[in-house]
């Protein structure tokens, strides 16, 4: 099964329920620039590459702010949301990808849009959806912690754990803990929304929280 597609319907949901103009994680973005986004990854080239060459990051947030713009009210953004929770078609690019392109996104927007607000409980997420997650985020992680001169640990408790960043120079290592959903959204920068325990000396737990926006 490809999980994004239950996170594709999840994301309709917590869209529907927030509302245009509700607060979401992403800095400056409403609920309704989220759904311009997401839309605008699957069925834009001209976003997609924008998303893939910092150069062209301008012309991807201005095609994202023009449709946002278009889904101000009830119907406008009844209407964007019903055309996120559709699958893209068969014959784009991150279709083809299935979870690999995918499944971390629509997790992690789901709970931008979900916990924007402020703080909300975790959602109790299949466990083979905490599997497919916890296989994409040991890939995706050393990018995350790339920048970090404290080396990471991820610990999932009762669970996996995995050395996903060495240290540098004269520092240590941070466990970072928590369940896998939580885990992802530290990795990609929604730490302080995200329900984990750092361990570490604090000067090692600093430097990482120093280049991890929102770790």
């Amino acid at each position: 099964m490809s999980w994004y597609v239950h996170e594709r319907t999840a994301l309709a949901d917590a869209l529907r329920e927030a509302g245009p103009t509700a607060p979401t994680l992403c800095a400056g973005w409403e609920a309704r620039h989220v759904a311009a986004h997401v839309l605008l990854r699957e069925r834009s080239p001209r976003v997609g590459v924008g998303l893939a060459i910092p150069a062209l990051t301008p012309q991807s947030d201005r095609l994202t702010a023009e449709l946002a713009d278009t889904a101000r009210d009830a119907a406008g953004f009844a209407a964007l949301v019903d055309q996120v929770a559709r699958p893209a078609s068969r014959w784009a690019p991150v279709a083809w990808a299935g979870d690999a392109a995918n499944l971390v996104e629509f997790y992690v927007h789901t709970e931008d849009v979900r916990r924007g607000a402020g703080p909300v409980p975790p959602r109790n997420l299949d466990p083979e959806l905490t599997r497919a997650l916890w296989d994409r985020l040991v890939r995706m992680a050393r990018l995350s912690y790339h920048r970090s001169p404290a080396g990471v640990v991820l610990v999932v408790p009762d669970g996996p754990r995995k050395a996903v960043h060495r240290t540098r120079g004269e520092h240590g290592t941070v466990v970072v803990r928590g369940e896998i959903g939580e885990l992802t959204l530290h990795a990609l920068g929604r730490g302080a929304a995200a329900t984990v325990e750092l361990v570490g000396a604090p000067e090692d737990v600093a430097a990482l929280q120093a280049v991890l926006p929102g770790g």
